[in-house]
């Protein structure tokens, strides 16, 4: 069976922004998945540890077979091939992959929450995925354009 999910990306290590067009690239070569539309790439502040560059960000849709924890481990994956170290919350990182959205579902186990649980607060996150699904409505939030509107203080470049 087919599904849609929406994948959040974030670099701001060794060339943000080619490691996350990289990563956008590498998702169509993820088992049973293929990407269906990608956003502009935005640059934003850190969140949560602020001693660190700007972040490049970018929300994929993509078709999957695989269950929602597969694609987790897919995208942990692909983190690691590129780099990725997890030094302590929030680090710099040179890829960070969140599945967002999976359908409409609603799931909570260790190390998997969906909808993203911080995503509908994060306009790194709602502006690229308004762009490219306008009519989205996060589970037990809203539509994505009110929540966007929400976070219209956070400061967002596109570029």
């Amino acid at each position: 069976m087919k599904h849609i999910a929406f994948v959040g990306l974030g670099s701001n290590l060794a060339d943000p922004a080619t490691q996350v067009e990289q990563a956008l690239d590498a998702l169509n070569g993820l088992p049973q998945t293929r990407l269906l539309c990608r956003s502009s790439l935005y640059r934003s502040a850190p969140v949560g540890y602020l001693d660190q560059p700007d972040f490049i960000n970018a929300v994929a849709q993509v078709e999957t077979e695989l269950a929602p924890h597969a694609l987790l481990d897919a995208l942990l994956a692909l983190e690691q091939e590129c780099g990725r170290t997890r030094e302590f919350r929030n680090a710099p990182r040179t890829l960070d992959l969140d599945v967002l959205l999976y359908d409409d579902l609603v799931h909570h186990e260790h190390g998997l929450t969906i909808p993203h649980p911080q995503m509908h607060l994060r306009a790194f996150v709602l502006q690229p995925l308004q762009e490219i699904a306008p009519d989205c409505v996060i589970p037990g939030v809203g539509a994505v354009a009110e929540a966007a509107r929400l976070c219209a203080d956070q400061t967002l470049e596109r570029i």
